[in-house]
């Protein structure tokens, strides 16, 4: 019996004061005025169209990512939210997220968020320290990231503080000293993840160097022993929390859930009731998305995708992966991949159960190693 998988709702809101030089998201860089009431109408329309896809699942998790989502005025936050109560089912318990930019974050705006239903407030500080700030092109400086906190805490926010390590320049106690002033706030949950170059980027183009992979390697072993001696559990390969404070959100996609993308250059992922999934990416150009066209295209994966894809996302996990899992899930039988998961194990990165696999410490560690493996 067929039974769908949990669905849950990114919404991508694409605008920036400056686009940073590492980053290689889908965004806009606007000085102007926003049109941000004409984008929201837009979105519940798009929402409209691929409700029809997911059978009007109950919606259990809400992300607002971006870009710089908090460039948003909170009546537009309000307004967003309310028209997707109106349209679809969401959840009671529903997890509701969104992401924000220290500089524009503001104390009453961060009530009315709340009163929005907003409930998991995800901070992009990246650093601390304001001289590596300048370095990776950020807008804000320490004080402004420690005013946003303050506030966000005072207001009861489930925390989430996203920082950096293996910036350019960036010294060994400079990591560990970023990871101390976000221990000091006590958030619910930190995302702690390595700075990499993407290509078509700026960094890339300039060649930006950054420190050496002995330094990152310290940073991340002591890094991670700081972070579980002041009581955070690490669950993913780079996000700890508090006990219960797990990102359900991105637990679904780590998972291989299902989720709708809205909003222009949004992904999504939905399972149908045969058991075959397709990938919706909607449109990049404003102009066209705010003229009506939001679907750039729909495919289905292949098999051999989506055992890759899977794989990609539950590795990342620190818990086994269920045989039981893999499917229902993916819809395939475990003994398609055997000879992947015999020379896995030979290699040293999984262990081979009746009912799940799991990574071995060195599976964790050369984690492309190990996926490429499953490209075959």
């Amino acid at each position: 019996m067929f039974i769908s998988p949990q669905i849950s709702l990114y919404i991508h809101i694409p605008w920036c004061l400056k686009k940073c030089g590492y980053c290689d998201f889908h965004s806009y860089v606007s000085q102007s005025i926003i049109p941000e009431q004409q984008y929201i109408e837009h979105l519940l329309k798009d929402l409209e169209k691929d409700l029809s896809l997911v059978d009007y699942r109950e919606i259990n998790t809400i992300f607002i990512g971006g870009g710089t989502p908090s460039l948003l005025q909170s009546q537009s936050i309000e307004k967003l939210l309310n028209g997707i109560k109106k349209r679809s089912i969401v959840s009671k318990i529903a997890e509701i997220s969104i992401e924000a930019n220290p500089k524009k974050l503001e104390y009453k705006r961060f009530i009315n968020y709340k009163k929005s239903g907003i409930n998991r407030f995800s901070i992009g500080v990246q650093t601390f320290n304001s001289n590596l700030l300048r370095k990776i092109e950020r807008t804000y400086n320490y004080k402004e990231i420690i005013d946003a906190i303050k506030a966000s805490q005072k207001n009861n926010y489930n925390l989430n503080l996203d920082l950096m390590y293996g910036l350019p320049d960036q010294l060994l106690e400079d990591a560990l000293s970023d990871l101390r002033y976000a221990i000091q706030y006590s958030p619910s949950h930190i995302s702690w993840y390595q700075l990499t170059i993407e290509p078509n980027t700026p960094f890339y183009a300039r060649k930006i160097k950054l420190p050496n992979e002995d330094i990152i390697f310290k940073m991340l072993n002591k890094g991670d022993s700081l972070l579980k001696k002041a009581g955070y559990k690490k669950y993913e390969i780079s996000s700890y929390s508090k006990e219960n404070y797990q990102c359900q959100h991105n637990l679904n996609y780590w998972n291989f859930g299902d989720y709708i993308g809205i909003g222009c250059g949004a992904h999504g992922k939905i399972t149908q009731k045969n058991g075959k999934i397709i990938r919706t990416l909607k449109n990049k150009n404003m102009n066209d998305f705010l003229n009506g066209n939001y679907l750039n295209s729909i495919n289905i994966i292949s098999d051999k995708e989506k055992i890759f894809e899977y794989f990609m996302n539950v590795f990342r996990l620190y818990q086994p992966v269920f045989k039981k899992h893999f499917r229902e899930k993916t819809n395939i039988n475990e003994m398609v991949i055997e000879k992947n998961i015999e020379i896995a194990i030979k290699e040293g990165f999984l262990i081979n159960t009746i009912d799940y696999w799991d990574t071995t410490k060195k599976g964790k560690l050369f984690l492309n190693s190990l996926l490429e493996i499953f490209l075959n």
